[in-house]
Parts: C-alpha cells; structure tokens; sequence
C-alpha cells in the first residue's frame, strides 16, 4: 500500500474535538500520564536498585537520583513549553524533534516514542490485573477471579473510556490523581514528622549509595521515568481552546507540582525504613504499603486505603497513556508516516478509531504473551507480572529517554528565533546531560534480562530510522 508524506501536522487540521479542553483538563492529561501515586510507590525499589535483576541502584540515595532527575527534566519540561507557544499538533515530540532535527528524524522519533508509550502501557496492562489479584486475596481472601481475567477486564474499562471520549478521560484522570494524591502527601508528611530526630540529608550524599556514583547514575533512568508523560499535555493541543497558552503552562504545573510529590515520597519512604536498603528489599513488593501497615506506622484501614489510592493513580496512568497513543497514531498517519487507515475518527465522539484500535490489540497481544511465558523476563522473589512490569517498562522509558535527548539535541535550531537563545541552549545542555548519562547508565555493565530491554529499544531506534527512510524513498516514487 502506498500513502503520501506530508509535512508535520504544526497547525490544526481534521482535528478529533475542536478547541473544547481547559487548562485544567490538560493539566489532568500530564498528570493522569505520570501516575504521581503510582509512580512513586512502585519505582522505589527500582531506584533503590532491588527488583532491576541487576543490583545497580542508588540505595539510601534514591532521593538523590530523583533530585538529578529532576533538574534533568525541567530543563526537558522548558524545551517542551517553548515548543508548545510555537507548535498546535497532537504529536507533541514527534513534531517537537522533527522542527529541530528534520522531516526523517522527525518522523523515526515518532515512531521510537508512540511505540515506548505503547509499551508503558501494556506493562500497566500487565501489573494491573496481577495488583488487583493479590491486594483482593491478601486483603479480603478473594482469589476467584484469575490475574489474566483482571487484566482483560480493566482492559475492557480503558478502551471505552478511551473510545467515549477525552472529556471524560481527563476528567476520570484528575479526579483518580488528586485524590490519591491528597492522600498519599498527607502520609508522606506523617511519616516524616514520626521519623523525627532520625531525619538526615544523607539521602542526598553519593556516599550513601553502595555503589557509589555509578549506583546513581543507572537510577537516574528510573528519575526520568517517574517523570515519563509530563508533556502528554501537548497531544491534546488540537483540542484545547487556548493552545499557546494552556498546554506551556499545563506542562510547567505538572512537572513542577509532581517533582514536589516525587521528592517528598521518595524520601519519606527511605526515611520510614530508616535509610535501610535490605527493609526496603524485604518488602519489595509493596514498601508504600508495608509503611501504612500495622506494626510500621498505620492500621489494616490505612494500609487499605492506600492500596486503593495507588491502584486509582494506576488506572489514571492507563487511561493518560492510552490517550496519548491514539492522538500520536492519529497525527502520524496524518502526516503519511503511518496507514493513512489509522486516521480515521469517529464523527459523533470525535476520538481516534484507528489509534484506539492499534492500543487494544497491542496490549491485547502483550497480555497473551506475558502469560503464555510467565517466566520469561523473571526477577527472582518478585510476581511474574512485576518482572514483565518492570521489563517493559525498561524498554519504554530507554525509547522515550532516547526521544528527550533527541529534542534537546534539535532544541536550538528548532527554537530558532527564540528571544532568549541563551535559556535554550541552557536548557537544551542539561537535558542532554541528564538524559545521556541515565541512558549510559541502563547498558552500562547491565546483566540480563534488564539489558534486553535496552537493546531491544536500541535495535528498535535503529529500524525506525530505516523506516523513515523508507517510507520516505516510497512516497518519492509514487509522486
């Protein structure tokens, strides 16, 4: 099949819902993405470096990653925002990298980041029904519906809300996230006020990792992830009625609101296992909620209400990564890069049929895959599904990370004609330097199967270049 290759999508056009989303709607957008909740309760012990099957981690300095990775990405975030005054699209870094660095790049980036957002999701698909199953039977003793009927189900939940339409998913979004959030920072609070006198900076010491400087430097990875969809504002700048104002704005308020969060979290929990790397290993599965728990620092009703708050958070980062997808497939396709099938939208709901069909069936096949070898990406002393979790989510946050770098690389040429160049060459320098060291730091002496992922996404940013090319050479042919 032959499809024609058109410019980047930089101005409205055949747009899903025209100009109806609020700043706060896009606000719940990078929000519901993120998974604050979510995020900071399941990547600690992956920032602290127990559940990687690799050993690499920051330990007690986990805060410290997170602090790196936080000025990483605000340097990323302000590329984003100025990116976003100039550009009204629903591909957000696909067309964000294809102004600084090209038409082919452009559309290779595209394919890099839609496919590790894909990815994201599927591992949501997959932790989700297993998170489900087991907080039912530790809980209440509840075990008769399987993990693999969770996952099918929720899955059912995510592509209607999907398929109904943004105005409720964002909506679904931001009251799953403040809620859970509201609750969570008044626990971070409480813990820290019973830690008491044992309270220390050395979270935020080098020394207080085990393995050092390069401990850090591969969770620096896992920094940038907690901050994985802060810009999924922009893939509703099409349907947002003040673009050049709300979507900058939406996406400095998350990242900046959410890197509070992440900082307050992480180290509330280090502090409440007080600095302790093997406490915080002996409850992998579920630190947050071992700190809830009675004989720690709550009660059984506690303990259970956070559970519930993290697995609403969970949700909202299903249905804002889905979202994501089918605006991004969409305004491919669009532009010539994709099936020009996959553009088609629904007339009365105004959303992506093509891109909310290609997000059901990959995380469909994900699903299947993930239970016909339930031990392929295993991580001794973890649940299957928290293995093939964190592996995909390795392999989503390297192609996503790669995309960050590749932005900051192309910043200074695509935000030509900024009027302040020397901000964006600022902001464009520390982007590349945290995002190249974290990257650095997920191959670097990395054992399997952790390292699979990282090669899988390396082999994957290779093929997608090819294929910009190609679909490029073939569209030159048919004109």
């Amino acid at each position: 099949m032959s499809h024609q290759t058109a410019p980047p999508s930089t101005t409205p056009q055949a747009a899903p819902t025209a100009g109806t989303l609020s700043l706060t709607d896009v606000v719940a957008q990078s929000v519901g993405f993120m998974g604050p909740v979510f995020s900071v309760s399941v990547l600690l012990p992956m920032l602290v470096g127990i559940t990687t099957a690799t050993g690499n981690g920051a330990g007690a300095a986990a805060p410290l990653a997170v602090l790196i990775g936080t000025i990483g990405m605000l340097g990323i975030g302000w590329i984003v925002s100025a990116y976003a005054r100039r550009i009204r699209a629903a591909g957000s870094l696909y067309n964000y990298v294809t102004e600084g660095l090209g038409t082919r790049l452009g559309a290779a980036a595209g394919y890099v980041y839609y496919l590790g957002v894909l990815v994201l999701g599927a591992g949501i698909a997959v932790l989700i029904g297993g998170t489900l199953y087991d907080d039912l039977k530790a809980e209440f003793g509840f075990d008769a519906v399987p993990v693999w009927a969770w996952q099918l189900i929720v899955l059912a939940i995510v592509v209607a809300v999907v398929h109904i339409g943004v105005q409720i998913s964002v909506k679904m979004q931001l009251a799953l996230a403040l809620v859970s959030m509201a609750v969570l920072t008044v626990f971070f609070v409480y813990l820290i006020v019973k830690v008491g006198g044992d309270n220390s900076l050395t979270a935020f010491k080098p020394s207080s990792s085990a393995q050092g400087l390069s401990g850090i430097a591969f969770s620096v990875i896992y920094g940038v992830l907690l901050f994985t969809g802060f810009e999924a504002a922009a893939n509703l700048a099409e349907e947002t009625a003040e673009p050049q104002r709300s979507i900058p704005r939406a996406v400095l308020i998350s990242l900046i609101a959410s890197a509070v969060f992440f900082l307050l979290g992480c180290y509330a929990q280090i502090a409440g296992f007080h600095f302790d790397v093997s406490a915080v290993a002996e409850n992998a599965g579920a630190p947050l909620t071992t700190l809830a728990s009675p004989g720690m620092y709550g009660a059984t009703w506690l303990a259970r209400l956070v559970e519930l708050v993290i697995l609403l958070d969970m949700l909202a980062v299903y249905i804002g990564i889905s979202v994501s997808v089918t605006r991004g497939v969409l305004t491919m396709a669009r532009d010539g890069w994709l099936p020009k099938q996959l553009t088609r939208v629904n007339a009365r709901r105004g959303t992506p049929i093509g891109g909310t069909a290609v997000v059901a069936v990959a995380y469909l096949l994900i699903l299947l895959v993930s239970q016909a070898f339930p031990k392929g990406v295993s991580v001794p002393g973890l649940p299957d599904y928290f293995s093939w979790y964190a592996w995909l989510s390795a392999f989503g946050i390297f192609c996503l990370a790669s995309i960050y770098l590749a932005m900051c690389f192309g910043a200074p040429r695509g935000l030509r004609g900024h009027a302040s160049p020397a901000k964006v060459w600022g902001a464009a320098v520390i982007g590349v330097l945290i995002t190249g060291g974290a990257l650095f730091g997920s191959v670097y002496k990395v054992p399997s199967p952790t390292i699979w992922a990282a090669l899988g996404a390396i082999g994957w940013c290779a093929l997608a270049v090819v294929a910009a090319v190609a679909v490029k050479s073939r569209t030159a042919v048919t004109r």
